[in-house]
């Protein structure tokens, strides 16, 4: 009676405990809308992971472990994934954390689908599927789309590191592929949820379902250009969050359904909105082919025949930006790689300190996710105040004495404002209507659309072709000597 009492009350506790931690992870997903406050917004997640996780052992110890081998495995799995995820954390480089966050969809995808695949082939007492047709479909589907987010996602961290080619692969009879893997999912399901009643062993059609959702994932990812796979990304984030409900609704569990429902709605808008700023359709962008990287790099060689770019020095931009009344910084992908963001802060405050107005402009797919410029930058200690938005930072071109874009190529871009160019209509920023630009760049490649940029061959415009960390650092040497 006692036992049954607290049993009760234990699963009442544990609701509102969940509840309070939903609480948490939506009040962090709103903390994390604007840079000042998305420090705090993780802060507030990771307490709401935290009380979630903690009640799940409380409430795990309670009811009572299967074995001892099972809360030796749960143990174990706790403290390899924390040590890993700190290690993994503390070592990575922004210029990596998108390969970080598509294998953190690999883990989360594949932990989904080991949830309900679990739930499918547990037995009942008289040894038939003992469950809903609701909980099965489920179950289902919580199976499929893990799956596919687990290939996709590897593929996806692989191109960006470059493990996997980071061209379009071109798969023969993808469509026909993708159909017959959508129909044995489709038809090994119904299998699952009809049960025994065909007499076949319960495990065959979980494990064709697995196969036929990671071939549906590979053959995803690898026709997507590696330009493209932040969107892939943040699609198979949104497909993990899905996973992850489809998993709370086959073990009843509020928090994951809530963790798994905002993860899958901020993946999908950060998708829609990541698409929009390249002014291209999300199903065009999923569509592959687009994005290659194969041969439009920042590294590579002279641009063919292209008119001959005007040439200047670290010094003459000294100049320019010691003796300048406004200046606007465009910081680009470049800037990631060379990790010059250091140099680009202590830029900064040697110009301020001679009473230049400096500030950034930040195009909403700079670097290879939203927002990655400004952690980048915030990891150098450039106020937030100086980080301005694109529709923010535009009118203010015309007033700029100098726009210094470094790293940046297609979202500086004026063909974007003529039609018939593989980037028209993508909303970029006006660097162009500056009284003077000056790009830094690694060489005279092509940016992923795979086109000249306009801007460089302006009149007003000016090229310093290097490594951005040694330019900048070069820039600053000769600011101090004027």
């Amino acid at each position: 009676m006692n036992t049954n009492f607290f049993t009760a009350n234990l699963d009442t506790i544990a609701w509102f405990v969940y509840l309070l931690a939903s609480i948490l992870f939506i009040q962090g997903l709103r903390y994390m809308n604007s840079p000042k406050t998305a420090r705090k917004g993780n802060f507030v997640s990771i307490t709401g992971m935290i009380v979630a996780s903690v009640m799940a052992c409380i409430n795990s110890a309670a009811t009572g472990f299967n074995s001892g081998l099972a809360l030796a495995v749960l143990a174990a799995g706790i403290i390899i994934g924390a040590v890993i995820g700190v290690i993994s954390a503390k070592r990575v480089h922004m210029t990596a954390m998108p390969q970080l966050v598509s294998l953190f969809n690999t883990v989360g995808g594949g932990a989904a689908a080991l949830v309900a695949i679990n739930d499918a082939l547990s037995p009942v007492k008289d040894g038939s599927m003992g469950h809903t047709v609701p909980g099965l479909i489920s179950a289902v589907l919580g199976i499929a789309i893990g799956c596919i987010t687990f290939s996709g996602s590897l593929i996806a961290a692989g191109k960006l590191q470059g493990i996997v080619s980071g061209s379009a692969v071109r798969i023969p009879l993808k469509r026909v592929i993708d159909i017959v893997s959508i129909a044995g999912i489709v038809f090994f399901a119904y299998m699952v949820v009809a049960g025994q009643s065909f007499g076949y062993p319960v495990w065959l059609p979980v494990v064709m379902i697995c196969v036929f959702a990671l071939i549906i994932g590979l053959t995803f990812a690898l026709p997507i250009g590696g330009a493209d796979m932040p969107v892939v990304i943040s699609v198979l984030n949104a497909c993990t969050g899905t996973a992850v409900a489809m998993a709370g609704f086959v073990i009843n569990n509020l928090v994951m359904i809530v963790a798994g429902a905002l993860v899958g709605a901020a993946g999908a808008i950060l998708s829609l909105l990541m698409a929009k700023a390249m002014n291209r359709s999300l199903l065009s962008v999923l569509g592959g082919g687009f994005g290659d990287t194969s041969g439009a790099t920042d590294d590579a060689g002279p641009a063919g025949d292209a008119a001959p770019l005007r040439e200047t020095s670290a010094d003459d931009l000294a100049v320019q930006l010691a003796y300048a009344n406004s200046v606007i910084i465009v910081p680009g992908y470049g800037l990631a790689v060379a990790g010059a963001q250091h140099e680009i802060a202590d830029l900064t405050k040697l110009l301020e300190g001679k009473g230049v107005d400096v500030k950034f402009a930040i195009h909403p797919v700079a670097g290879r996710m939203p927002g990655h410029m400004n952690v980048l930058l915030a990891e150098a200690n450039i106020p937030y105040e100086k980080l301005l938005d694109m529709d923010d930072i535009n009118p203010l071109f015309p007033t700029a004495d100098v726009a210094l874009v470094v790293g940046a190529n297609d979202v500086t871009n004026p063909a974007a404002r003529r039609q018939g160019t593989p980037i028209s209509g993508m909303p970029i920023l006006d660097v162009d209507a500056a009284k003077a630009a000056v790009v830094v760049k690694r060489g005279r490649g092509k940016g992923y659309a795979g086109i000249e940029n306009e801007l460089y061959g302006l009149p007003g415009t000016s090229m310093l072709y290097g490594d951005a960390k040694k330019v900048v650092a070069d820039v600053i040497a000769a600011v101090k000597e004027l």
